[in-house]
């Protein structure tokens, strides 16, 4: 409506100068409570490039849509379309990539070092209901990939023994942090912006290197375990889905939950689950 104001206006012989601060005001977005514009929206996010409209999928978000890997400047003008066709194929994706993102389970929060923080009692039951759960899926898990942080090594740890020879992976760019500022934001967490600067990259990093779609060569669907901490997860899922990242501590986790992201080999993406510890009798749950 407010675009469509403005090209009456115009069109009626509004002066050029108004007429330019009225269309810069419809493409900034809608003032916020308070009668101020939001002037975060004409920035460039650093965690995706060129942004999308609202409600837009970008079908090449992990740069591995196959019209995006060839060089057309080299293509064979009269081979045409067949070798464009061929060439495509090459490195089309063919398999279906199953994510399962587990959060850890309880620990001791009072630990004064990293190492310190192990799981408690509970928590440790909390990763047992979680190893057998995913067990009882069935699948034929590829690997898990695993925070190095005390508290993720430890439920690892134990889930690996519902699933005996399934190869274990650490590394360091799933571990914990700050992913980026969020909206709206809270008053009980405000880590310094220089948290953001360095965690924001390291999980944006992590995001990047594990969640895309399946490599052109691989023939058979994969399913592939992560297991991790909240804010990874939440702000993993808003990126997959291609919500506003910033939206991320609006979602909840429980510990040792599953969430089961899906992607297609066309690059299209699913949530099966966010968090689910239907698995666990309730005196189990916990969130902390």
């Amino acid at each position: 409506m407010a675009f469509r104001q403005a090209l009456q206006l115009a069109a009626c012989g509004l002066a050029g100068g108004s007429a330019a601060v009225l269309f810069s005001a419809v493409a900034v977005g809608k003032p916020r409570a308070g009668g101020d514009a939001d002037t975060r929206a004409t920035e460039t996010p650093a965690w995706n490039g060129a942004r999308p409209g609202h409600g837009v999928w970008d079908s090449n978000w992990d740069r591995r849509e196959p019209l995006s890997l060839i060089n057309l400047k080299k293509r064979n003008v009269e081979s045409g379309e067949d070798e464009l066709a061929s060439r495509l194929d090459h490195y089309k994706a063919k398999a279906t990539r199953h994510i399962f993102l587990i959060r850890h389970s309880q620990y001791n929060v009072d630990g004064s070092m990293e190492k310190d923080r192990t799981l408690t009692p509970l928590g440790r039951e909390q990763a047992e209901l979680t190893g057998i759960r995913l067990a009882s899926l069935g699948l034929k898990f590829n690997k898990i990939v695993h925070s190095s942080m005390t508290r993720a090594v430890e439920t690892t740890d134990i889930i690996s023994k519902h699933l005996p020879g399934v190869c274990r992976v650490s590394t360091d760019l799933l571990r914990e942090g700050a992913p980026i500022e969020p909206d709206p934001p809270v008053s009980h967490w405000k880590p310094e912006a220089v948290q953001y600067y360095e965690d924001g990259a390291r999980i944006e990093a992590a995001f990047r290197n594990y969640i895309h779609r399946a490599d052109a060569k691989q023939e058979e669907d994969s399913y592939e375990i992560f297991i991790c901490h909240a804010n990874v997860i939440r702000y993993i899922v808003c990126r997959a889905l291609q919500f506003p990242p910033e939206g991320w501590l609006r979602l909840s986790l429980n510990n040792g939950s599953i969430t089961h992201l899906v992607i297609r080999p066309n690059g299209r993406v699913a949530l099966r689950t966010l968090g689910d510890t239907g698995f666990m009798p309730p005196d189990k749950i916990t969130r902390s």
